[in-house]
């Protein structure tokens, strides 16, 4: 009898691709998060800091855009200084922004209280109505509002002959027309603020506002000593924002003044209506370059105070 044996062998298995040295592996990962968000920073790199260094160097030249282009230095930058259209825009500027940011920022904060009850009726329907005027057209705006504030037919003027005033010419004015696109910027901003605000008194416990009303604290003091306080980072972040934005107004003045110089003395010209009508007006690039260049700064500037500020609530909570 024969005997047979037979040796079993592991059946070959499906080719594998070899692993990844841990050297490639790990190169990878750290590569990928980059990836992940390279894309915004491609963007901010095209149409972001592409066109601001841009700027900068563009402010050094006698600038052509059809003919050459002769460096001259820093001279743009002394001429605008000695330009009193300059520092007559700056102050236009300055001023519309305080007649509209102090309105806004108190008319909110008031508004964000109110809303924030917890006894007001039909809530939902008032917290939604606050933000029609910011997705209202800024033309539309401006149409209304010049419809009010007009010299001879407007609301405004009817009310002030009632009491005894002469008619106010608010297109023609110098401090007529700040009053008057500051009430644009004031209406059209407004509802976006108390938005914010209410969407930060949200998180506070609303027990709060119970225990205080049970121990007789009024209205003016719950909103003095748990409204404001609860609300202090997110109103030094909508200051600077309504200052960043009040140094870039453009719209409200243009529709208002019918013109670059927003009026025949300039009355209502801000920086940036100066801005463009140096750069896309006159055709004097390298001018209008430097001047984009002192907003930036202003601004940087904006931003360097809400960094101190931010910093210095921080460390006092």
């Amino acid at each position: 009898m024969t005997t047979v044996t037979a040796t079993l062998t592991p059946a070959p298995s499906a080719a594998l691709p070899p692993p990844a040295s841990p050297r490639g592996r790990g190169l990878a990962e750290r590569l990928s998060p980059y990836a992940y968000i390279a894309p915004f920073f491609v963007l901010f790199g095209v149409f972001g800091l592409f066109p601001l260094l841009f700027t900068f160097y563009v402010a050094l030249f006698d600038w052509n855009p059809i003919g050459d282009q002769v460096f001259i230095g820093t001279d743009n930058f002394t001429r605008m200084f000695a330009d009193p259209r300059f520092w007559n825009a700056a102050g236009n500027t300055v001023s519309i922004w305080a007649l509209s940011t102090v309105p806004q920022l108190l008319l909110a904060l008031v508004l964000a209280h109110v809303l924030n009850h917890a006894r007001l009726r039909f809530a939902l329907f008032f917290r939604m109505s606050v933000l029609v005027p910011y997705i209202t057209s800024v033309a539309a705006t401006a149409v209304v509002f010049a419809q009010l504030f007009d010299r001879d037919y407007g609301l405004l003027n009817w009310l002030l002959g009632l009491v005894g005033i002469e008619p106010v010419d608010f297109v023609q004015s110098t401090w007529g027309s700040h009053v008057l696109i500051a009430t644009m910027v004031t209406w059209r901003w407004f509802g976006y603020t108390t938005l914010l605000y209410l969407a930060s008194l949200q998180s506070v416990p609303r027990s709060v506002f119970e225990a205080a009303a049970i121990d007789g604290a009024g209205p003016w003091q719950r909103f003095r000593h748990i409204t404001v306080p609860s609300l202090r980072p997110v109103i030094i972040f909508t200051v600077v924002t309504s200052t960043i934005g009040g140094l870039q107004i453009f719209t409200e003045p243009l529709l208002t003044g019918s013109g670059l110089t927003c009026g025949a003395v300039r009355q209502c010209q801000t920086l940036t209506l100066f801005l463009y009508e140096q750069g896309f007006g006159q055709f004097e690039f390298g001018y209008g370059s430097a001047i984009g260049v002192a907003l930036f700064v202003m601004v940087v500037a904006i931003a360097a105070i809400n960094f101190v500020l931010s910093t210095r609530i921080k460390a006092d909570r």
